[in-house]
């Protein structure tokens, strides 16, 4: 017999379906307009590489990864890293995450406060959020035998938040690349007044997917709270 969790159902479950609604609008916008090639023909890569030089990061090189949208900027290799559809890829669509990846890249080289703070967290939430959940359901199970079992299961939520105080740090970093993106795409002449507006909707489509994932990490720490502190009483 399966047992139903009425708490997920609650909360968390109708921030998961956001969040999946957010992945399928950001690849069904992607798509549509990287149908449509830019006047300037040039490619992702091509954008990429006006826009870092335009800001003298003439020394950031930039790789073709596989994947779908798998782009990002490596500030430990100080790499730009774009997908095969994006890097070899004329559409607005391509063009618009192309720019947005290299904001990062300016972001990094201007020292940019989030990032900063971002980076310097990742590591201990990446480990926070591996412990999070054997530290909640170990201190569940010792609470049966020992008095203080309970801590750990607090150790744990708290483990989780940091994981949420990342995402809601990301946040910042997300939107402001993809501002910086605009400005550039602009002021470079790489796409045309009419053309940034279809940029602008895949950038910001994308950036959905970020508070979405927010929004999920938010309801799954609540239901997590709710389950140790419940236990506890």
């Amino acid at each position: 017999m399966f047992y139903i969790d009425p708490v997920y159902i609650v909360l968390v479950l109708p921030a998961v379906l956001f969040a999946i609604i957010c992945q399928i609008a950001v690849k069904s916008t992607f798509n549509k307009y990287n149908k449509i090639e830019s006047r300037s023909r040039l490619t992702g890569e091509q954008a990429a590489r006006r826009i870092l030089d335009s800001c003298g990061l003439q020394r950031v090189p930039i790789e073709r990864v596989s994947g779908k949208l798998s782009d990002h900027f490596d500030p430990v290799s100080n790499v730009l890293r774009l997908s095969d559809e994006v890097y070899s890829g004329r559409g607005i669509g391509a063009i618009g995450v192309a720019a947005h990846e290299t904001g990062h890249a300016v972001q990094y080289s201007l020292g940019y406060s989030p990032m900063k703070l971002r980076g310097n967290i990742i590591g201990v939430t990446n480990i926070g959020s591996k412990l999070a959940i054997p530290l909640i359901f170990a201190g569940l199970l010792l609470e049966y035998f020992i008095h203080f079992g309970i801590v750990f299961a607090y150790i744990g939520v708290i483990f989780f938040a940091l994981s949420v105080v990342f995402q809601l740090v990301t946040l910042p970093v997300e939107f402001d690349a993809s501002n910086r993106a605009i400005g550039f795409l602009e002021s470079d002449d790489i796409l045309e007044r009419d053309e940034i507006g279809g940029a602008r909707k895949v950038l910001t489509a994308a950036a959905m997917t970020y508070v979405a994932a927010l929004a999920v990490s938010i309801m799954q720490l609540l239901r997590l709270l709710l389950l140790v502190s419940g236990r506890r009483r």
